[in-house]
Formats: structure tokens, C-alpha cells, sequence
């Protein structure tokens, strides 16, 4: 291959795909010192690579794609790495026209296992699947994870959160893109009155709602911050959490970048995905708290408005021992 003095990344969305493509950029940044590592994504998700230490520039789609395009061929990239690997990425390889790679996306594997539980998906995470696409570049994992990038205005000092939190806390990251990936009200309260340990709720405004009657149920043991931070914010309290209890969603990732400790609560989809906490040996730990008794489960590759079943058994039947259990075993002084 020629010399290489510059390679495009492209991933358009959403928060924890991007922070998933994290190790590819560090990886090829370090291993290929000398070139020039160029991020493209949607202007939305500006905040999750803007700090990125390994990336040189960013390039961000707002709606028009051949602006975005001409944009693009005016770098004259040398190699071009897809991580998306949807129609739209697709259109920018060949208007580019340069040699490239895409991570293959196993929709055929995932269509089985929802629709027919036919199960051919490997045992290989997608962090993994995204580094093949650097493999003809000679890029090999590093094996350090993921990264995220908090600016120092963006840094939350938790002496400022208040009594019993500023003490320590347990972050709750109650959000996730679908319905069926997020515990009910009812359930975020059981397993809080069960851990009696200080709770920080964690979203963004759309899930104020949902926060409101969580707190209104367990006040003394919940603070309500939804809404109230940005995303980098809100990644610093996932930061100095004890620990974090989330649902498949973005923030799962940004507490896995951090090596956190990491309960991990799964709805409708299934962690053989391939998007469970990534995290490299001996760093952070993760459990996985699921419904295996489901025959109808997983219903989605991504997620659904309401249970297609109506009954919703993959939340509302949870047993939350186990995440309690661990929660009182992770409860240590820092």
C-alpha cells in the first residue's frame, strides 16, 4: 500500500456506536503516528468526538450530504474506514472514490436471531468487528478500550451535588433511544428501595418525566439531574460514581471508557449483539442483569415505542436480586 497521509472515519450515529468506534481512532492515531485521522459524523453528536485527543479534524453532516461531500473530496483522503456501513455512508465512499473498508454490520445473523432465535451470531464484540476494518493497514488492538474526552469546563465537582450525595453515589442512567430497552418507573424504585444506597438519575430531557415520579417515590434516596447537564457533564458524574447501573445506551459505553463498574440492565435486546460494557482485562468490572426465561426475547436488533407483545415481561418480570446483591457488594469507601 502507499504511503498513508490521511484516512477518513466515518460514523454517523448515535453516542455509544461513536464511542464504540473509539479504539479504532486511538489505535491507528498511535500505530500510524504520521497520518491524519479525520472523523465524520452528524452535527447532533459533535460532543461525543470534539475532545477526541486522536482526532485531527471532524467533519459533520447537517442534513445536506453533498455539501457534506464536496467538503470531503476537498481533503483528498488516502483511505477511508466506514464504521456505519448504511446507504448513506455508502454514497460518501463512492463519491470519494478512494480504497476503504467496512466493518460487516451481521444483519442477515441478527435477522435470524430475532425473528426465528436462530443463532449464528459470534462471539466477537463489535469493538472488535469495527478494528477488522484497520487490519489491512497493519492497526491491531491495542487492547486499552474505549475513550471519552471531558473538557475541563465540563467536569461536575460532586462536592456541590448536596447531602448524602456529595458523600458518593450510585449513578442511575434511566434513558436509552427505546421504550422496551428501559426499566418501567416502578421498577427503577424497587431496585432503589432495595439498594437503600444514594441514587444520582441520570438523562436528558425526555426522560425529566420518568425521573420526576421516581424521585416523588424514593425522595430522601434520589437526586434528580435530568436535563439539568450536557452529555459531557453527565459523563463526569458517571465518572466519579461508586458505580453505575444503566440500560443499553450510550452512556453504558462513556461508563465503560472510564473502566467503571458497570450493572448493565437488558430489555428487549440481548448482549450477543456484540454491544455489551467493553472493557480490558483487569480493568472495571460489568454484569449483565437480563430475562433469559423469554421465549419472545429478542423481539428487536434495536428497540421498540411499546412491547410488541404487550406484557413487557423482559422489564416487568426482572428479578433485581442479583443487581441489588452486587450493588451492596460494590458499595465500598473510596
Amino acid at each position: 500500500m502507499a504511503v498513508l497521509k490521511k484516512i477518513l472515519i466515518i460514523r454517523f450515529s448515535s453516542i455509544g456506536d461513536i464511542v464504540l468506534t473509539t479504539p479504532v481512532i486511538r489505535c491507528i492515531k498511535k500505530q500510524l503516528p504520521e497520518v491524519e485521522v479525520h472523523f465524520v459524523t452528524k452535527k447532533a453528536f459533535a460532543g461525543v468526538v470534539n475532545e477526541n485527543d486522536y482526532i485531527d479534524k471532524v467533519h459533520l453532516l447537517d442534513d445536506n450530504l453533498d455539501v457534506l461531500v464536496q467538503q470531503l473530496k476537498s481533503e483528498n483522503f488516502d483511505f477511508i474506514i466506514d464504521l456505519h456501513n448504511n446507504l448513506r455512508s455508502k454514497r460518501v465512499m463512492m463519491a470519494l472514490g478512494k480504497p476503504g473498508a467496512a466493518f460487516n454490520k451481521l444483519n442477515v445473523a441478527k435477522w435470524l436471531k430475532v425473528n426465528f432465535k436462530i443463532d449464528f451470531l459470534p462471539a466477537v464484540h463489535i469493538v472488535d468487528r469495527y478494528l477488522e476494518t484497520a487490519l489491512k493497514l497493519g492497526v491491531v488492538n491495542d487492547q486499552k478500550g474505549l475513550d471519552f474526552f471531558i473538557a475541563d469546563k465540563d467536569e461536575v465537582a460532586i462536592t456541590t451535588l448536596g447531602h448524602p450525595w456529595h458523600k458518593g453515589y450510585v449513578a442511575m442512567v434511566i434513558g436509552a433511544n427505546h421504550a422496551t430497552k428501559r426499566m418501567p418507573p416502578e421498577k427503577m424504585v424497587e431496585v432503589i428501595e432495595k439498594m437503600k444506597l444514594p441514587v444520582i438519575l441520570i438523562g436528558g430531557k425526555d426522560d425529566l418525566k420518568v425521573a420526576e415520579i421516581v424521585q416523588s417515590r424514593v425522595p430522601e434516596m434520589v437526586l434528580n439531574v435530568c436535563g439539568k447537564f450536557n452529555l459531557s457533564q453527565s459523563a463526569s458524574l458517571v465518572r466519579q460514581a461508586r458505580f453505575v447501573i444503566t440500560h443499553d445506551t450510550g452512556l453504558m459505553h462513556i461508563a465503560a471508557a472510564f473502566h467503571q463498574r458497570i450493572l448493565s440492565v437488558w430489555g428487549n435486546t440481548i448482549p450477543g449483539f456484540g454491544m455489551t460494557p467493553y472493557l480490558p482485562d483487569g480493568k472495571g468490572e460489568s454484569v449483565i442483569i437480563e430475562n433469559n426465561s423469554l421465549s419472545c426475547r429478542p423481539c428487536s436488533k434495536i428497540g421498540y415505542d411499546k412491547c410488541p407483545k404487550s406484557h413487557f415481561k423482559c422489564m416487568n418480570d426482572l428479578n433485581v436480586n442479583d443487581l441489588v446483591k452486587t450493588a451492596h457488594s460494590w458499595w465500598q469507601p473510596t
